[in-house]
């Protein structure tokens, strides 16, 4: 698709850019500060409505600091020219969620964040809010990430049930409902410890410093013996499921909520699981998914073994050549409850 110009760039794509399911987008130069999240709407551009929105504009060249509490508009160095049948899905990577940094994909004409659809010819942009932490960014880093889809991918129940008994899709028993659901760890590990909360007052993180930060300074380590935890309204976490993940190499993951009447909390801001995660052949052998939660409106009782979310899986239309964590570059094959990679560990 890149050879044919149905994936544009405005500079060459590098290979790192090509994961096992997914493009990773690149920020281009411009920021757009502006007076509030929106969508363009369905004859309208996003340029046009920056003209009702915008209250300044400056250079990422030399590096700029995106506040906390603001919302940014930047175009992506990507764009598209997709051919019939073909839609497109975005997400946050990995350590852009795990910093609480809400970053979703707009589009000319569009109705709703992080889709595009077939046929779509034109720019994208990413609207940035950083929600705990301030960040500095520069051009060319790499927040969201994109997926490419033809017909009808997703997995049914009975389908899902099927490769669970082939393949050990998640330790325990499986519950499937509309996907396969996972449930939150709150018993403790290593000296007690169940999670993490976001402190409310920090320092700036620089997006491209990798390990250079004490967790400390930014977040508050969570112990528990109850196995309850109570989440404060507007507070965010970091959690980790009980069970451990495995993503065969024929399929991908993406994480959704269980159900909205389970309590007012959202449990994921990236949320999608590349080929091979947890794969015993790519260095894996299940892998605990990373919950990254954010409480609304009241105060809200989770209890150890609660399901929040489910597993929607998708079948990749071949096996990809490099498997998620077997040669593709990857902090949290394997993983635990652990940070984003901007955090030293230990």
């Amino acid at each position: 698709m890149i050879g044919r110009g149905e994936i544009a760039a405005d500079r060459p794509v590098d290979a790192e850019q090509i994961q096992p399911a997914s493009l990773d987008l690149r920020l281009g130069d411009m920021a757009h500060r502006v007076r509030a999240s929106f969508l363009p709407g369905k004859g309208r551009r996003v340029a046009e409505r920056l003209a009702d929105f915008e209250m300044h504009r400056m250079s990422l060249a030399q590096g700029a600091v995106l506040e906390k509490g603001c919302v940014y508009l930047v175009e992506l160095c990507e764009g598209l020219r997709l051919p019939a049948g073909i839609q497109a899905v975005a997400n946050a990577k990995s350590s852009t969620g795990r910093l609480d940094l809400l970053t979703r994909v707009v589009t000319d004409e569009g109705v709703e964040f992080d889709r595009v659809a077939e046929g779509y010819d034109g720019p994208l942009y990413a609207e940035i809010c950083p929600r705990s932490f301030s960040v500095l960014v520069r051009p060319g880093m790499r927040l969201n990430q994109i997926r490419l889809r033809r017909g009808q991918a997703v997995l049914t129940d009975s389908e899902i049930a099927t490769l669970h008994a082939a393949e050990g899709l998640v330790s325990g028993p499986a519950v499937i409902s509309e996907g396969l659901g996972f449930s939150v760890d709150l018993s403790p590990g290593a000296g007690g410890l169940i999670g993490y909360r976001a402190r409310p007052h920090t320092g700036l993180i620089d997006l491209d410093r990798i390990g250079a930060y004490a967790p400390a300074d930014y977040w508050d380590a969570l112990h528990a013996d109850s196995g309850r935890l109570i989440l404060d309204p507007g507070a965010f976490y970091i959690l980790v499921s009980r069970e451990a993940v495995h993503i065969p190499p024929d399929y991908a993951a993406e994480m959704a909520p269980y159900l909205a009447m389970v309590g007012e909390f959202r449990v994921h801001y990236a949320g999608f699981f590349d080929p091979g995660f947890g794969h015993a052949a790519a260095g894996g052998a299940g892998a605990r998914g990373v919950l990254e939660v954010r409480c609304h409106e009241a105060p809200f009782v989770l209890e150890h073994g609660q399901i929040v979310g489910r597993l929607v899986y998708e079948r990749m239309a071949a096996r990809p050549e490099t498997l998620y964590g077997a040669g593709a570059a990857s902090n949290y094959q394997g993983q635990g409850l652990k940070l984003s990679k901007h955090f030293r560990a230990g």
